[in-house]
């Protein structure tokens, strides 16, 4: 066993220490589960949907707690972490509560006279999810409560940074009445959840993280016939053509890049901008990041916190250096902005332009407050630069043109196109990825293919 603990960004102070869990204890889960599941599954989805609604509901009522909670945790402003529960966990779960009788109901074959044919969704079993912290609740939710819909036992998996959101969601199923075994919460060691990986009883993992974790999720799988679904690295673009609403344009992409302090896997990375409206794109942008308060994040008056740790912030610290070092200049930075400092997790938004691809800073995952600016004179430059990349989960255009949107979009390597809006998932379509982004989809009716497996019923009648 080890001793996993919880450095708040805010002040270096430990909020919360746990040992992660013995052989005994993590042999013990799985079995807990398995049998757990084994009656879960029988229990009518409308009964399992009831109890998820429950959990919400309790997570909705105890919002002020687990937003501080929250807060102190990972850093993001108290004015911003409430609404990772009341709007995108809320929405998420009651979506895919409100179409699982649909999405997990018999689908019928032609008929045929004689015979009875249809095809069944049966629940994988035991249902393992490793869970980030830069949404704790937004990413876990996607799997979990599918998951739990479907006839599946959930055994949870929390980032250390995030583990008592691990707890959170434990208490919360637990006042929605749901089963002993049914959701299981542990702190773990990534040596435990290889073993966990290679449990016979776990049917399928669901892993959020980096592209050299997602890879180590998938070594461990690779012995065993099991489902994985990945959410891995991003380095997500937007192109601003010079017939959008320009205004719109700015605040959104402001807010795209630097919500969270740019710590968002669809998060806005790369900016690439119209020669036509390129100026004035910069200048309202550069006008706009000077009005972010950097500060406590306990603070409600704070609208940018600090990145997770201090080698989070020095990493992005690193790419800004190369980046000026190759010609780039700042144009918003740790000057305008007290609080930053080298040495600390609290890093000044940062806008960089005379960028280019040959600069880690626009190819390379970034996860943190700071943003390259490059100018295109062309919709084909536009979507080979945003081609671009090693990654591929969402991209972002800016223009009143919708068809010229959809055209692009269809170009464009990704797995959700955005036209007039970014940084955001919409539970009612498949949250998916491409190249290093990951593996698999989440949500929507899609979100369900993961967590069951397909049965056939081929039923001949009997002679009359």
């Amino acid at each position: 066993m080890a001793v996993q603990r919880i450095v708040s960004p805010i002040d270096g102070s430990i909020v919360a220490e746990r040992e992660t869990v013995s052989e005994a204890a993590r042999t013990a889960t799985v079995e807990r589960a398995a049998a757990a599941q084994r009656d879960w599954r029988a229990v009518p989805l409308a009964e399992r949907a009831a109890m998820v609604e429950g959990a919400v509901g309790w997570c909705c009522g105890h919002v002020d707690e687990l937003a501080v909670e929250l807060t102190v945790q990972m850093g993001r402003p108290v004015a911003h972490t409430p609404f990772e529960i009341t709007r995108g966990f809320q929405e998420r779960a009651r979506h895919m509560a409100g179409i699982a009788p649909d999405a997990l109901a018999d689908a019928a074959a032609p008929p045929k006279d004689g015979f009875t044919r249809f095809i069944r969704r049966e629940p994988v079993g035991v249902v393992l999810v490793v869970a980030p912290w830069n949404y704790p609740y937004l990413t876990s939710v996607n799997t979990i409560v599918p998951a739990l819909l479907a006839g599946n036992s959930v055994v949870l998996k929390h980032a250390t940074q995030t583990l008592l959101c691990a707890e959170r969601y434990a208490d919360a199923f637990r006042a929605a009445g749901l089963p002993d075994g049914v959701f299981q919460a542990i702190h773990a060691t990534h040596d435990d959840i290889a073993r966990l990986i290679d449990d016979p009883r776990v049917g399928f993992v669901a892993f959020t993280g980096s592209v050299e974790a997602g890879h180590a999720i998938q070594r461990a799988a690779r012995e065993r016939f099991v489902g994985t679904g990945l959410e891995l690295g991003g380095k997500d673009p937007s192109y601003v053509r010079a017939d959008c609403d320009l205004e719109f344009a700015i605040a959104e992409n402001v807010d795209g890049a630097f919500f969270n302090a740019g710590q968002s896997c669809c998060g806005i990375e790369r900016i690439y901008v119209s020669d036509a409206v390129y100026d004035a794109f910069v200048e309202g942008f550069v006008e706009l990041t000077r009005s972010y308060v950097l500060a406590d994040p306990r603070d409600d008056t704070t609208t940018i916190g600090p990145m997770v740790n201090v080698a989070a912030a020095e990493f992005v610290r690193g790419q800004i250096a190369d980046a000026v070092a190759a010609g780039a200049r700042v144009l918003v930075g740790e000057a305008d902005f007290d609080a930053s400092a080298p040495g600390t997790p609290y890093l000044a938004p940062t806008v960089l332009v005379d960028v280019d691809h040959s600069m880690k800073v626009m190819r390379e995952e970034s996860f943190g407050p700071v943003i390259g600016i490059q100018r295109v004179r062309s919709d084909d430059e536009a979507i080979a630069l945003m081609n671009d990349s090693d990654y591929g989960l969402t991209a972002a255009i800016w223009s009143r043109d919708s068809d010229a949107a959809l055209a692009l979009g269809d170009r464009i390597e990704t797995g959700t196109v955005f036209l007039n809006r970014c940084d955001y998932l919409d539970p009612a379509l498949a949250w998916t990825g491409v190249k290093d982004t990951g593996l698999g989809a989440s949500l929507s009716p899609l979100g369900f293919l993961s967590v069951t497996r397909p049965k056939s019923f081929h039923l001949r009648h009997p002679p009359t």
